[in-house]
């Protein structure tokens, strides 16, 4: 169920979701163009019963959300891509630990593709990324990125930008699940509450394995960081299997030439699309939904009738490699894209511009 429809900017809407979802708990240091959600979610955790922390960085927000998380509360942290930089290490390791928690990159431009989907941690680990385009998309990705978090105890990145976080829309904000909205969502068996302490039964959750160094007698009887690392290489490999790849696509039937973007700049990519095809020209468009996992079979298959594909961001070219592997050779794959910038860096890019984007697409069309 969803609410009245309300108009919010992109961060307001983003915080109301998140507080709907059942966050209790959120962390973070001010960093344009998130600064805005930090803001809204200080505004309006304490109503709901929770916790909001204006950390004195990128370390100490994680730092905390690793606290928070580990006791069973429903917790979220996020910055722009430099912020999250800082945050990778923990990043990893929660994900070793098996700790759910949600992570918003208010990125400035597209440049953070790698560093979103391939991380910059240590150690075999993937976190399931989610790309809205637009601000209710954010909404419903939200809502998404808690029950994935917690059902695979795992952080989730939901991957925004500047036009995100501050453009205006109409939307509905999701109840969230029974109890969210009392903050009373149950806690885990898993979840640290103190009351195991002493008893011999001690709770452990550590990116180290939840067996103690003391078990056993030492040798193959007793603890095996090994074991641990294959366990969790197992948990990924069959959350991403079990996670269903999402991917938009129009006008793909009869396509000479299909247009692949994510994110914001995949809005603008769909009109001169529908632009040129009202013209005659045979193009269609698909759109990645989640970076990870990746529809690489979804594309191979939406692409198959195409000559040649043609792939926009806002970078020197990251995205274009995954697409590149799910054509896996079988069209040529041309980069359209590049680095627009404002002059603050923010991310407000004057190529965004369908007139601009049309011309870069005729370029390539067979």
């Amino acid at each position: 169920m969803s609410g009245p429809s309300r108009l919010l900017a992109g961060s307001e809407a983003v915080a109301a979701a998140m507080v709907a979802a059942g966050c209790r708990f959120f962390a973070g240091y001010p960093m344009t163009p998130f600064t805005e959600v930090l803001e809204s979610m200080a505004a309006r955790l304490p109503e709901a019963g929770g916790v909001c922390m204006n950390a004195e960085s990128e370390l100490e927000a994680i730092g905390m959300c690793w606290g928070a998380a580990a006791t069973g509360t429903c917790a979220a942290t996020g910055s722009t891509g430099q912020g999250l930089a800082l945050m990778q290490e923990s990043l990893a390791e929660m994900t070793l630990a098996r700790l759910p928690l949600v992570v918003l990159n208010m990125a400035r431009g597209q440049g953070d593709y790698f560093q979103t989907t391939r991380g910059g941690g240590h150690g075999d680990y993937r976190l399931p990324v989610l790309a809205p385009s637009d601000v209710p998309e954010a909404v419903a990705h939200i809502s998404l990125a808690f029950e994935w978090a917690q059902a695979w105890r795992t952080p989730v990145m939901v991957l925004g930008d500047y036009y995100l976080a501050h453009t205006h829309r109409s939307v509905a904000i999701p109840q969230g699940p029974e109890g969210a909205s009392q903050g009373v969502l149950p806690r885990p068996s898993w979840a640290l509450d103190g009351t195991s302490g002493g008893t011999g039964r001690a709770k452990l959750v550590s990116p180290l394995g939840t067996a103690k160094q003391r078990d056993g007698l030492g040798g193959q009887a007793g603890y095996d960081l090994a074991v641990h690392y294959r366990a969790c290489a197992k948990r990924t490999e069959t959350m991403l299997r079990a996670i269903p790849p999402r991917v938009e696509s129009m006008l793909i039937d009869d396509a000479d030439l299909v247009v692949v973007g994510y994110g914001t700049p995949a809005t603008y990519l769909r009109a001169a699309v529908r632009e040129l095809r009202s013209s005659g020209a045979r193009i269609g468009f698909v759109r990645p939904v989640t970076l990870v996992p990746f529809p690489y079979a979804e594309i191979a298959r939406l692409v198959r009738g195409a000559r040649a594909v043609a792939v926009y961001e806002n970078n020197t070219g990251q995205a274009v490699q995954d697409v590149q592997l799910a054509v896996s050779g079988a069209l040529p794959v041309e980069f359209i894209g590049g680095l627009s910038m404002d002059p603050s860096g923010f991310g407000i890019a004057p190529d965004l511009d369908v007139r601009v984007l049309r011309e870069r697409i005729m370029e390539v069309a067979p």
